[in-house]
C-alpha cells in the first residue's frame, strides 16, 4: 500500500467475514464499548491512517485506537527497530521485582523500561518531576496517582474531580468519573469525593461564564474551599484531578480563566494537582502534555495509550518512601511497550510532530468551519485533539455510521460529538481526505 496514493474504498461493511469474526468474538467476550463491526486485518496492507478490514475495504482510521497508536499503523519509525529486535521470551519480567537491560545503560539500540522511565523525566523536566512508576494501563496509572498523592496528603482525605470527567474503570478511578451512569452505577466508591463543573466555554471569563464553574465572577472551586464560608476545609483535601481537556465528557476545551483558577487554587492550598495525560498527552495537542497549553502546573502526570504502558509521573517527594507501598508485577518488566513507547517519545520529538499537530489540525478546522455543513454547532480542537459537535445525538451518531460506511473511522463521545484523532504524522492530502468524507457522511446523514 502506497501512503501517498492510498484511498478509502469500500464494497460492504460490515462484510460476509467481519460478520463472522464478530460473532466468533463475542462467543466469548464479556459486552463491553464495542463501537461497530470494523475488523481489522493485521496481516494485510496497512499505512499511516489507512488500514484493511477482513473482508478487503481500505479505511482512513482518524481514531488512532483512541489515540493510543499515535503514529497511526507500520510506521518504520517503529517497525524497524522491532524488526531488529530478536524477539526473547518472556518479554514481560516481575519488574518491580527484577530489572532488564540489554547491555551497559542507556539501551540506546532497544530501549526498555529504564530507558522509558529516563525519557518521561525529560518531558516532564519543566514541572521538576524526575521520578516514574509504570504500571500496565491508564486506569493503573490513576490508581497509583490517588495512592501516591493520599500518602503524601499525611490524612487528608478529600479529593476533587470535575462533572463530566473519565479517568478509568478500576473502583479508585471509577469514583473520580462524572460521565455515563453506567461506568459506576452499583459499585462501591471512594466516599470522600466532591465535583465541581468542568468548563464548557473555551472563551469564558469569570463575568461571561455559562457552565457553572463560576457564577457572579467567583468559582465553585474557591467557594468550596474558602477556609472561613467554605464546606471542604482545604487542609483536609489530598488532591484536584483534572483531564486538561476533557475526552470522554466531550472533548471540551476549557479556557484560560477556568485553568487559571486551578492553577491558583491549588497553589494557594498547596493542593496535589494530577493531570490526566492519558489522551491529552504525548503531543496530541501539539504541546508534549495538555496541560502545557495553559498555566496549569501538575505535581503528578497519567500518561498511558500512545506510550504503550501505563505511567505515573511525579516528584520524587510525591512518591512514598517506604518500599512495597506501591508495586505492580508486570509494570516496569513490559519489554516490548517500553520499546515501542520509547520509540514514539522519540519520533514526536526528533520528527517534528508536534508541529504537524498544529498545522494539519488547524487545516482541519479550518476545512470544516469553511464547509458550514448542516447541523454542526461547532468544530473545535488543539493539535490533533479534535471535536465537531452536532446539534443533536442522532444526527451525531448517523454521521459516525454514514462516515464508516464511505470509509472512515470515528469516534462518538460526550452527547453529541464525534472526536477526530488522525497519527500525529498525518498529512495535508489524508487531512483533505477525511473532510471530504467527513462532509459528505453528514450530508448523507441529513
Amino acid at each position: 500500500m502506497d501512503r501517498d496514493t492510498a484511498t478509502p474504498d469500500v464494497t460492504e461493511f460490515p462484510g460476509e467475514r467481519a460478520r463472522e469474526w464478530v460473532e466468533y468474538h463475542q462467543q466469548s467476550s464479556a459486552p463491553s464499548t464495542y463501537v461497530y463491526d470494523f475488523v481489522w486485518d493485521h496481516s494485510a496492507p496497512a499505512t499511516g491512517p489507512f488500514c484493511t478490514d477482513v473482508d478487503g475495504n481500505t479505511l482512513l482510521d482518524f481514531t488512532s485506537h483512541v489515540a493510543a497508536a499515535p503514529l497511526g499503523y507500520n510506521n518504520p519509525l517503529i517497525t524497524e527497530p522491532l524488526a531488529e529486535f530478536d524477539l526473547l521470551d518472556p518479554t514481560k519480567i516481575a519488574g518491580q521485582d527484577f530489572y532488564v537491560s540489554d547491555g551497559d545503560p542507556p539501551g540506546e539500540s532497544t530501549p526498555g523500561p529504564a530507558d522509558l522511565m529516563d525519557r518521561l523525566t525529560e518531558i516532564t523536566a519543566h514541572y521538576e518531576m524526575d521520578t516514574v512508576f509504570l504500571s500496565n494501563s491508564g486506569a493503573e496509572a490513576v490508581e497509583n496517582a490517588i495512592k501516591i498523592a493520599y500518602d503524601d496528603a499525611d490524612g487528608a482525605k478529600y479529593a476533587i474531580t470535575f462533572e463530566g470527567a473519565f479517568h478509568g474503570r478500576t473502583l479508585g478511578a471509577l469514583s473520580l468519573n462524572r460521565s455515563k451512569a453506567v461506568y459506576r452505577r452499583d459499585y462501591p466508591e471512594i466516599s470522600t469525593v466532591h465535583d465541581v463543573p468542568y468548563c464548557g466555554d473555551r472563551t469564558c471569563s469569570p463575568d461571561t461564564c455559562s457552565c457553572g464553574f463560576f457564577a457572579d465572577g467567583v468559582s465553585r472551586l474557591r467557594e468550596k474551599l474558602d477556609p472561613k464560608t467554605g464546606h471542604i476545609d482545604p487542609e483536609e483535601v489530598a488532591y484536584l484531578i483534572v483531564e486538561p481537556i476533557q475526552g470522554e465528557g466531550g472533548y471540551r476545551f476549557p479556557s484560560d480563566a477556568f485553568t487559571d483558577e486551578i492553577a491558583a487554587l491549588t497553589d494557594e492550598h498547596d493542593i496535589t494537582l494530577i493531570a490526566d495525560e492519558i489522551q491529552s498527552g504525548l503531543g496530541r495537542t501539539g504541546e508534549m502534555w495538555g496541560a502545557d497549553n495553559y498555566a496549569l502546573e501538575p505535581d503528578v502526570i497519567t500518561s498511558a495509550k500512545g506510550l504503550r504502558v501505563g505511567a505515573t509521573v511525579a516528584r520524587s517527594d510525591v512518591f512514598p518512601d517506604e518500599r512495597g507501598r506501591i508495586s505492580s508485577t508486570w509494570g516496569a518488566g513490559d519489554v516490548i511497550g517500553s520499546l515501542q513507547g520509547s520509540l514514539t517519545i522519540d519520533a514526536i520529538r526528533e520528527e517534528g510532530l508536534m508541529e504537524n499537530a498544529v498545522a494539519r489540525g488547524r487545516q482541519f478546522i479550518e476545512t470544516l468551519r469553511d464547509a458550514d455543513p448542516e447541523g454542526v454547532v461547532d468544530v473545535r480542537g488543539l493539535g490533533l485533539m479534535l471535536a465537531v459537535e452536532f446539534d443533536t445525538t442522532e444526527r451525531r451518531d448517523a454521521v459516525v455510521e454514514r462516515g464508516v460506511q464511505r470509509g472512515l473511522l470515528t469516534l462518538a463521545c460526550g452527547d453529541r460529538v464525534v472526536r477526530i484523532l488522525p497519527p500525529l504524522d498525518v498529512t495535508e492530502r489524508e487531512i483533505d481526505l477525511g473532510c471530504d468524507l467527513l462532509t459528505t457522511a453528514i450530508d448523507e446523514a441529513a
